[in-house]
């Protein structure tokens, strides 16, 4: 079975971007996302993908959801829904959601974990992560850090399991 977890940095509103860009540089943040992911599939839609500065990005299997089907894009799966991309994950443990909102808000009622950077600011957003049920969840991680000269923002890193997981699928990654 294959267990999604949805990976997003979020502010204080739940603000995830604006003009297609992440809301600031967390220099730590990204080396924890790379962690996390790396050897995994991740799953982003077609404005995430084409926000990233380099194309796909390396030790993963990259599936951009897209509805145009006469698109390609260079070391990627092309998938036309959620379901779609999930169904083309070969590794059958875990796929990483990596955005934009619209598919997040797809995964959500399907997602096992949630891996969430808080980050302790607020920012004139244009994109924003759906509402998270606490009802559903289980904190099981929680990781303070304080801002410092390359990581202008106070953050924690917060990983959750959905109460009807398993504790088989916390150890996915």
């Amino acid at each position: 079975m294959t267990n999604i977890a949805i990976i997003v940095a979020i502010d204080k509103q739940n603000g995830i971007g604006k003009n297609n860009q992440l809301l600031c540089h967390l220099p730590n943040d990204l080396k924890h996302f790379k962690q996390l992911t790396s050897g995994h599939t991740i799953i982003m839609g077609r404005k995430t993908f084409e926000s990233l500065p380099n194309g796909a990005l390396p030790n993963r299997k990259n599936i951009v959801i897209t509805r145009n089907q006469h698109v390609t894009y260079k070391d990627c799966e092309i998938a036309y829904s959620l379901d779609d991309a999930i169904s083309k994950n070969a590794e059958k443990n875990i796929v990483f959601i990596i955005g934009g909102a619209s598919i997040y808000e797809q995964a959500i009622s399907v997602a096992t974990m949630l891996y969430i950077t808080k980050i302790d600011a607020t920012f004139d957003a244009d994109t924003f992560f759906p509402h998270i049920n606490k009802n559903d969840w289980t904190l099981v991680k929680k990781e303070s850090h304080q801002k410092d000269d390359k990581n202008p923002f106070d953050y924690t890193f917060e990983t959750w399991v959905r109460k009807t997981s398993s504790s088989q699928d916390i150890l996915g990654v």
